[in-house]
């Protein structure tokens, strides 16, 4: 009752006058309440004032009306709704808060950075000014006063319209020890996204250009659009120009990203490189994807750390993809910056147009589709022989334009056994030029069909255990007419349990698999409730005889093909495994991969390790035999470390290895990394890298934070 009568009075009597002039109303809540005269009203006990978004919890508050100020005895809380929260021990303030000075203040932003001060005074309603002030977003315990770094300036002014802070006399201090000191600064609050000025520099040493600093520069050029300059500097002298510039519009948004550097690896000459990628919706439900990239010279990525890419592809796509179709179109422009490669006799330009649609004939059944696709490539060589033995002429020109048709109906047989039949016709036009083999228009046409039968058996255990087991027999054959065409997009052949039942196991238009063949195969899989499951493919081709289509090393040649073996395991303590391999009668492998994966909270490991034999055909004149590792461990709460390292055992060398080391916390985040590169080529040389990075959290929305440590014992 007393409460109600407090506020009662407080806002008919005394703030009354006051606050309506301000045209707002205030709220007082105190367990005990005295006026003094006319013109003091006494607070105190659990006092609350409520006004205009604000909050003030005190112990005790005197209002003066005719000076129109509150002297208040703390603790003190004032917080808004942005919020912003000080705290203090006492305070004289206007009755709305905008003005007056508090002692022993601590000023919090965004639940992230902390300004503590013997004095701070509140200035118009729009600035905080803090006289003795130490910045930081770390948390400090009452055993370890000394934040993990902190700002000391002599005044700290926040502006609270502009979201920036001004630091004066500013030291900056790393476990209590000064670093560096700067007579003036300026950072945006953590509430502040966007706004020009500095980011966090990062170090690199290589072994090519030495120690180097970047620091970049944001600049805010409207709330739609930025440009970052970063410059960069190393001790063997390079210098570097880097550029980014974003931009976001109603329908999509646009990034570009260059540098321009001169250095001594190629003394005199400048180098760079520019990327482009955007995308944005059209009508009618498309999307416009573009990305495009040029660079100097073979070795510029790879020297200034941007990207291992040695073929590089600039491209624009327009696609739409709904229930039942799709329509793409998209222009390609390859370059090569691999060593040994000529781009004037790599296709250099492709052009793509497809369109595909499904759909259910209700006069035969099961599901159909039909696809119109057309593909052109160029290669600027006016050469029409081939010069370099790999099959393909050096300047051969093609398009094509492709009709596909296929259908399938399944059905449920006595015994439970599945049947199904499917068919696919395809109709290729051709125009190759510059061949002297191949030249002219000309057409071909094809069909294939086929009938299936599996026969799943299914048993389920007492304790909740499922075991299938399926075999399947897939009768196929292929049939074409017209022109021999030469064999471009389907050069390298995958053979596993995703296409051991397909009517072609080439991945593209130029190449079909040829005659009658028998697909058979068995399949095992293992459900457990406990939370493991196992998968087992076994399979094999058989042919009538030996087209002579594949290489040695795809394990489809002959009349029949090596075997085909696929196992899947899965345990629900995060460790998963797939291994693959195909093998002749004899247990030779002729492609082996394997891939292990271990996920847990505090560590991963991922690993892989990939052989196959040497094919002339696929452009492989050794064999491959390399070993990928991955791993993850988290020593603490804040501390991470990340290892790769790709080994070659035909080399008998590693090829690559790197190391990251992360800490994060709730007011810093730090990335160390460590990587060598052992090959080398006439244009790359084997070098070491190593990066650093430091961030301040808590500026500028600088973030994810990590866990905060524990101020326990």
């Amino acid at each position: 009752m007393m409460r109600l009568f407090t506020i009662l009075l407080t806002l008919c009597t005394l703030l009354a006058a006051p606050l309506a002039r301000a045209q707002d109303l205030a709220s007082l809540v105190a367990d005990r309440v005295a006026i003094a005269g006319n013109d003091t009203l006494l607070a105190t006990g659990n006092v609350e004032v409520f006004h205009k978004g604000k909050r003030l919890k005190a112990s005790r508050i005197t209002y003066d009306r005719g000076a129109d100020r509150l002297t208040i005895s703390g603790p003190i809380v004032l917080t808004d709704d942005s919020g912003t929260i000080i705290l203090a021990s006492q305070a004289e303030l206007s009755s709305d808060f905008s003005e007056g000075v508090l002692q022993s203040a601590r000023l919090v932003l965004d639940q992230q950075l902390q300004m503590a001060a013997s004095e701070m005074m509140r200035i118009g309603g729009r600035y905080t000014s803090l006289n003795n002030s130490v910045v930081s977003s770390c948390k400090v315990c009452a055993n370890n006063p000394t934040p993990l770094w902190e700002i000391r300036a002599n005044r700290v002014i926040h502006d609270e319209l502009e979201r920036q802070i001004y630091f004066e006399n500013a030291s900056f201090r790393l476990a209590g020890v000064p670093i560096f000191w700067v007579p003036r600064l300026r950072m945006p609050d953590p509430t502040l996204k966007r706004q020009t000025g500095f980011l966090a520099p990062s170090f690199r040493t290589t072994s090519e250009l030495g120690f180097g600093v970047k620091v970049p520069y944001f600049i805010r050029i409207g709330d739609d659009k930025d440009l970052t300059v970063t410059p960069y500097i190393s001790s063997k002298d390079a210098q570097t120009l880097g550029l980014r510039y974003r931009q976001a519009f109603a329908t999509g948004t646009i990034e570009l990203n260059g540098a321009l550097s001169r250095d001594q690896i190629l003394p005199g000459e400048a180098r760079g490189y520019l990327t482009t990628e955007g995308r944005f919706t059209l009508p009618k439900d498309f999307t416009l994807d573009f990305s495009g990239i040029i660079v100097t010279d073979e070795a510029y990525l790879l020297d200034y750390g941007i990207s291992s890419a040695d073929r590089l592809d600039s491209r624009v796509e327009a696609f739409r993809t709904r229930r039942n179709e799709h329509i793409s179109a998209r222009l390609i422009n390859y370059r090569s910056i691999r060593a040994g490669d000529s781009n004037s006799t790599l296709p250099t330009i492709v052009g793509d147009l497809t369109y595909q649609r499904r759909f259910s004939p209700n006069s035969i059944g099961g599901e159909g589709g039909f696809r119109v696709q057309s593909h052109s490539h160029y290669r600027s060589s006016d050469i029409d022989t081939d010069s370099d033995g790999d099959g393909i002429s050096d300047g051969r020109d093609l398009a094509r334009l492709s009709f596909t048709a296929d259908w399938r109906r399944n059905w449920v047989l006595p015994a439970g056994i599945l049947g199904a039949a499917f068919t696919e016709m395809n109709g290729d036009f051709y125009s190759i030029t510059q061949d002297s083999t191949y030249a002219g228009d000309s057409f071909r046409g094809q069909i294939g069909t086929g009938v299936e039968l599996r026969w799943p058996w299914v048993r389920a255990s007492q304790n909740g255990v499922s075991h299938i087991i399926e075999p399947v027999v897939q009768l196929v054959t292929t049939k074409r007419n017209g022109a021999v065409i030469p064999n471009e997009d389907s050069v390298l052949v995958e053979f596993d349990e995703s296409n051991l039942f397909s009517l072609s196991r080439f991945a593209g238009a130029d190449a079909i698999e040829k005659g009658p063949r028998a697909n058979i195969g068995l399949s095992y899989t293992r459900l457990d409730p406990t939370g493991w499951t196992m998968g087992l493919t076994f399979g094999r081709i058989y042919r009538n005889k030996d087209y002579g289509q594949f290489g040695v090393a795809s394990g489809l040649q002959g009349m029949r093909s090596d075997w085909l073996g696929a196992l899947r395991l899965s345990f629900a303590n995060g460790v998963e495994m797939t291994n693959r391999l195909v093998f002749n009668t004899d247990f030779k492998i002729t492609k082996g991969e394997m891939r292990l994966a271990l996920t847990r909270e505090k560590y991963g490991l991922t690993s892989s390790y990939v052989r196959m034999l040497a094919d002339s055909t696929e452009s492989r004149t050794t064999d491959v035999s390399e070993l990928t590792l991955d791993g993850r461990y988290q020593f603490t709460p804040n501390w991470e470390a990340n290892l790769s390292t790709r080994y070659d055992f035909e080399a008998d060398r590693a090829a690559s290895a790197g190391l990251n080391l992360a800490f994060r916390n709730e007011c810093l985040k730090l990335d160390m990394t460590l990587n060598r590169r052992f090959t080398s080529s006439s244009s790359l040389s084997a070098t070491t890298d190593f990066g650093l990075s430091v961030d301040l959290l808590g500026f500028g929305g600088s973030g994810r934070r990590g866990p905060a440590k524990s101020c326990s014992g």
